[in-house]
């Protein structure tokens, strides 16, 4: 099965985050095709986490994104991970929700 581009992904993903009464913003558009797309959770208690694509051996032959807890901190440590990351993937994707229930509403590797 093909898999979704990020474009469509990610206006999905903050669609399916409003019907459900949560904040999510697209913080940095990527490449459109392909991009890698990361995802910050803020649980509005001064402690986030930060979740990136899994490695595509965990993928599903659905053509599905999968994701992995990448870094669980303070808001600003995150940041400075995601500058990282930005500076090695100048092509990814950066989305932010806000959940006090902690659920990034995402499919997770274990």
């Amino acid at each position: 099965m093909a898999r979704l581009t990020s474009d469509f992904w990610v206006s999905a993903y903050l669609r399916q985050a409003a019907l459900d009464g949560l904040v999510a913003v697209l913080r940095r558009r990527g490449a459109s095709e392909a991009g890698a797309i990361f995802v910050k959770l803020d649980r509005l208690d001064g402690t986030a986490v930060l979740y990136g694509p899994a490695p595509q051996a965990l993928a599903d032959d659905d053509g599905g994104r999968r994701f992995q807890r990448l870094l669980e901190a303070d808001p600003l440590t995150i940041e400075d991970r995601v500058a990282r990351e930005v500076r090695f993937d100048g092509d990814l994707w950066l989305v932010e929700i806000e959940n006090r229930a902690g659920d990034p509403r995402l499919q997770l590797v274990d």
